[in-house]
């Protein structure tokens, strides 16, 4: 056989193998991607995220973290949030709007039970970035006049206070929009099975690496200032969606005078909420808006919560509460 006859026999043969090697590659069954796993530390908790890629990803993952925070971490003192609180400027970005737009309008679709003035007191009774002695009712009623979501307006990039006294607290929702960025990120990368998670806010897409359902625990809530108790009430078997529960069992301190005060203030009052929900879970398409329902039903709760669920098709929850005879009760309208 004389060369070209050769390569008349080689070449296609060849060309075979590489448009199969090519195909193999782009259809290769996603269970043969591995699962990565990385972790870290933002907005003073730990932050994990698990999915299947051929790339670790925790630089990626880190770096837009590190966005949100030098936005929205009262924490940060170089951050948007921080030097608006301070006077230093009115300028806004573009993750401090995208996130404040959301705030409002939870606000009025929850009449000010959630509301990111809420700071002064926060910080007032013991829970936020400033400590000081606990106030008496004199002392609230004066705060109040510095709270209220309607108080603020944003126009343009510039955010205006009605008194510049006002101070911002996005706590109650940050979290929730770190977790939906991260998230954001994956599914700009291709990647559909993932969990992310925020000190206990998540998101959940597609499988888990057995290829079903991620199964999120939800606490039960037993008195744990120090967060070492992590009995579970109950397992969710969820995907495509966001999680977020907000509780009051952990966050909390017993006052000089006997008083349990826990770290969910109500807005219109100034005070400790004292209701009977203790554990308040929110499944929702945004971690973020599950992060700030979660607080606003925690304020409200369990009856009004149940009347805004019911204007909220695309909200599920899970709360449980305690009854007339100190018992733990779970009332929920969520599907798996």
């Amino acid at each position: 056989m004389n060369g070209n006859n050769k390569w008349k026999w080689q070449l296609p043969f060849l060309l075979f193998l590489i448009i199969a090697t090519v195909l193999i590659i782009r259809h290769r069954q996603p269970h043969q991607i591995p699962f990565q796993r990385s972790e870290g530390m933002v907005f003073g908790t730990v932050w994990h995220a698990t999915y299947q890629s051929d790339s670790v990803l925790s630089h990626s993952i880190m770096e837009e973290l590190s966005r949100v925070d030098a936005s929205l971490s009262m924490f940060n003192p170089h951050s948007t949030v921080s030097r608006i609180n301070s006077g230093e400027s009115e300028e806004t970005d573009s993750l401090f709007r995208m996130v404040f737009v959301q705030a409002q309008q939870i606000s009025e679709a929850t009449n000010g039970c959630f509301d990111v003035t809420v700071a002064p007191l926060v910080n007032a009774w013991g829970f936020g970035f400033k400590k000081g002695e606990l106030p008496d009712f004199s002392q609230v009623d004066s705060l109040l006049q510095f709270v209220g979501w309607e108080k603020i307006k944003l126009e343009g990039n510039l955010l205006h206070k009605s008194d510049p006294r006002m101070v911002l607290d996005f706590s109650a929702i940050a979290k929730g929009f770190g977790v939906d960025q991260v998230a954001s990120l994956m599914r700009r990368k291709g990647i559909t099975n993932f969990m992310i998670e925020i000190g206990g806010e998540i998101v959940v897409s597609g499988h888990n690496p057995k290829g079903e359902k991620w199964s999120i625990g939800v606490n039960k809530p037993v008195e744990d200032s120090t967060s070492t108790n992590q009995e579970v009430e109950t397992i969710l078997h969820l995907t495509d969606c966001a999680m977020a529960t907000s509780g009051n069992y952990r966050n909390f301190y017993i006052s000089p005078d006997g008083r349990k005060l826990s770290h969910t203030i109500d807005p219109h009052s100034g005070q400790p909420v004292q209701h009977s929900i203790l554990s308040s879970t929110v499944v929702a398409p945004t971690c973020s808006m599950a992060d700030a329902f979660a607080t606003s039903f925690m304020v409200m709760g369990l009856d009004e919560a149940k009347k805004v669920l019911s204007k909220h098709p695309e909200l599920q929850a899970l709360f449980i509460y305690s009854d007339e005879n100190k018992e733990l009760k779970i009332w929920k309208n969520l599907s798996e």
